[in-house]
């Protein structure tokens, strides 16, 4: 029953929020996810850090795919370059079964939350 009314509370949440919260909610289940993989890399629980893995790199990609297009700007290159290392990154550690590049991922998504909360 609770997990029922916090779902339509998310559902929601996402449906009424503007774009700079749709962005903010995306850092935020990016950087879960990838807590969630640390987790489970240090419970050796493998294919449960795999799918938080590749769950943050699709948000990353979804984010990557949100930037607007039509502007060239060295914000928006510089965000695309960002977000593919980082997805480099997420592959090495599943590869490599290594916190230390989950870890980098984290701590750059939080620093990129912090970023787009004082615009709020």
């Amino acid at each position: 029953m609770a997990a029922t009314a916090y779902n339509q509370y998310f559902e929601s949440e996402i449906l009424n929020a503007d774009p700079v919260k749709l962005v903010t909610i995306l850092y935020r289940a990016a950087i879960e996810a990838a807590g969630a993989a640390r987790r489970n890399l240090a419970a050796g629980a493998i294919r449960e850090r795999s799918r938080q893995i590749m769950k943050t790199w699709s948000i990353i990609h979804q984010l990557m795919q949100s930037l607007d297009r039509t502007q060239e700007s060295e914000i928006r290159r510089g965000l695309v370059a960002l977000y593919a290392y980082m997805q480099t990154r997420l592959l090495e550690a599943n590869a490599k079964q290594a916190d230390p590049p989950l870890e980098e991922v984290q701590k750059l998504l939080a620093t990129l939350l912090e970023g787009w909360q004082v615009n709020m």
